[in-house]
C-alpha cells in the first residue's frame, strides 16, 4: 500500500484528511496517467454522502485542468462506474466513496478504461504525480469540459437485467438499502422481475448512509424481514458493492455461503474453470471443506476485493469474494456488485428450486469470532513483543485444527483479530489476551 492508497483506493475524514484540494491533485494525477492511453473522457460518480459534493467538484476540476473531459453520473453504486467506464468507452473511472465507513470519512477508487481497479503499481504512479506540479496545462478551447450524464444510470441497471433470467412473482423481499448508492435503484430492479418489494433506508439525506443500516448492521434486515413478512431479506452497503441476505427461515447468509452456493451448483455443472474458487483467509474453514468434498478447491488471496480479483485472474477463475459479501462474477462483472449478486442467487434459487435456507447448508460454518479494535495507531503492532507473544500463544492454542489471523485493515483505523475453532469456548478464551495487548499496546478499543 502506498501513502495515499490502500486496499480500497484513497480514505480519510472528508474535508481533514481526504481535503478537497487533495481530492483535486488525485483527480489530476489519475487523469494524467490515464491519459497517457487515451484521451477519452473520464466517468464519475459518487454515493450519497454530503461531502460527496464538494470531493465530486474537486476531482473533476483535476480531470478537466489536464485537457480530458469529465463525464457525471451522479449518485451511482461503485460497480456502476466499473461498467460505465467501459461501457461509455472512457479513458477511466472514478468512483467517490468510502463504502461501509461512517459518514464523516469519504474516499476515491479509480478504475481503468476496462472497468477494473487499477494494479498497485499504477496507483503507485499516481502517487507520483500527486505532489508533482507536471503534465499539461491546456488553456482557452482546450480545457476539459463537465459533462452531466445522469441518464447513464439507466445502462447499468439495464445490463445488470441482461446478466439473469428470473421471474420473481409471489416473491416478498425485504430491501435495506443503506440509505445509500442502491437506494434510487435497487427496489424497481428488484420489482422489474415480479417480486414485491419492501423497501427501507432508502431516503439518503446526505448524513443517513450507513446509519444504524445497511450489511453491517444486519439485525436491521433481519428485523425489517421479518416485521413485513417478506420471503428474503437484502442489505447492501453505502457504494453498493456488498450484500448480506436474510433467508426464508430468518438465518444469515453471508459471502462464504454465496460462494458455496453459487461455486457448489457450477462445479457440479462443470462450469467452474480450474474447480477453483478464490476466497480470502478470513473466509470460514467450512468453505474449503466443501469444496474439497466435491471435487474442487479454494484458492485464497490477501484480504481486499482488488486482490480476490487478481488471484482469480491469474488463476483463470471466475467466482470469488469476501466474507463481508463482496463477491466477483466475473463472467458478469469486474467488480463486487451487490444488487448482481443478490439477482445471481435468485437466479440459482429458481434453478435449483430450493429455498435459500436449504442451499446454504451446502458448507458447514465453523464457529469464528471477529474482534474489531479501533486504535490509535496502526502502526508498530506487527514489531510489538507483546502483541505478537499473545498471538504466538493463541495460535498455538487453536492449533492443529484452528486458526488465528491478525491485520490492520487497509481503510480504517482498526486492527482486525480472526480466530476459527470447533470449540467456540475455547476460542473465545485464546482470542482475549491477543485482545488485550493490543488494546493496551496501540491505544485501542473494541468495537461494539
Amino acid at each position: 500500500m502506498g501513502k495515499y492508497f490502500g486496499t480500497d483506493g484513497v480514505r480519510g475524514v472528508a474535508n481533514r484528511e481526504l481535503t478537497p484540494e487533495l481530492a483535486l491533485r488525485i483527480g489530476r494525477a489519475a487523469a494524467l496517467v490515464l491519459g497517457e492511453q487515451s484521451t477519452k473522457p473520464i466517468v464519475v460518480g459518487r454515493d450519497t454522502r454530503l461531502s460527496g459534493q464538494m470531493l465530486e467538484s474537486a476531482v473533476v476540476a483535476g480531470v478537466a485542468s489536464t485537457g480530458l473531459d469529465a463525464f457525471l453520473v451522479g449518485v451511482i453504486p461503485t460497480p456502476g462506474v466499473a461498467f460505465l467506464a467501459k461501457a461509455l468507452d472512457c479513458a477511466g473511472g472514478i468512483m467517490i466513496s468510502a463504502s461501509h465507513n461512517p459518514l464523516e470519512d469519504n474516499g476515491i477508487k479509480v478504475f481503468g478504461p476496462d472497468g477494473y481497479k487499477l494494479s498497485e503499481e499504477v496507483e503507485a504512479r499516481i502517487e507520483e504525480l500527486i505532489h508533482e506540479d507536471s503534465g499539461p496545462r491546456p488553456i482557452a478551447a482546450a480545457v476539459g469540459k463537465v459533462i452531466p450524464k445522469p441518464e447513464s444510470a439507466g445502462l447499468y441497471v439495464a445490463n445488470l437485467k441482461e446478466q439473469v433470467s428470473l421471474d420473481l412473482r409471489g416473491v416478498h423481499i425485504a430491501l435495506d438499502c443503506a440509505n445509500g448508492a442502491t437506494s434510487a435503484y435497487a427496489a424497481e430492479l428488484f420489482r422489474s422481475f415480479g417480486a414485491k418489494v419492501s423497501a427501507f433506508c432508502n431516503q439518503p439525506n446526505g448524513t443517513n448512509i450507513n446509519h444504524l443500516c445497511g450489511s453491517t448492521y444486519p439485525e436491521k434486515i433481519q428485523t425489517l424481514t421479518r416485521e413485513v413478512g417478506a420471503d428474503l431479506g437484502f442489505a447492501f452497503d453505502g457504494d453498493g458493492d456488498r450484500l448480506l441476505v436474510v433467508d426464508e427461515q430468518g438465518g444469515f447468509i453471508d459471502g462464504d455461503q454465496i460462494l458455496a452456493i453459487m461455486g457448489l451448483h457450477l462445479l457440479k455443472q462443470d462450469r467452474l474453470p480450474a474447480r477453483k474458487v478464490v476466497a480470502t483467509a478470513y473466509s470460514n474453514g467450512g468453505l474449503r471443506q466443501a469444496f474439497l468434498a466435491g471435487g474442487g478447491d479454494v484458492l485464497y488471496a490477501k484480504p481486499g476485493d482488488r486482490f480476490v480479483l487478481e488471484t482469480m485472474l491469474e488463476a483463470g477463475c471466475v467466482l470469488g469474494g469476501e466474507q463481508s459479501g463482496h463477491v466477483i462474477f466475473l463472467e458478469h462483472s469486474t467488480t463486487g456488485d451487490g444488487m448482481l449478486t443478490a439477482l445471481k442467487l435468485l437466479e440459482n434459487r429458481q434453478i435449483q428450486g430450493k429455498p435459500l435456507a436449504e442451499l446454504a447448508r451446502c458448507m458447514e460454518i465453523f464457529p469464528q469470532q471477529l474482534v474489531n479494535i479501533h486504535v490509535e495507531s496502526k502502526n508498530g503492532w506487527e514489531e510489538n513483543a507483546r502483541i505478537q507473544a499473545a498471538i504466538r500463544r493463541a495460535q498455538e492454542e487453536l492449533a492443529p485444527v484452528g486458526r488465528l489471523f491478525v491485520r490492520a485493515s487497509g481503510t480504517e483505523p482498526v486492527i482486525r483479530i480472526l480466530g476459527e475453532h470447533p470449540d467456540a469456548q475455547l476460542l473465545q478464551a485464546a482470542l482475549e489476551p491477543v485482545v488485550q495487548a493490543i488494546e493496551a499496546e496501540q491505544g485501542g478499543r473494541r468495537a461494539g
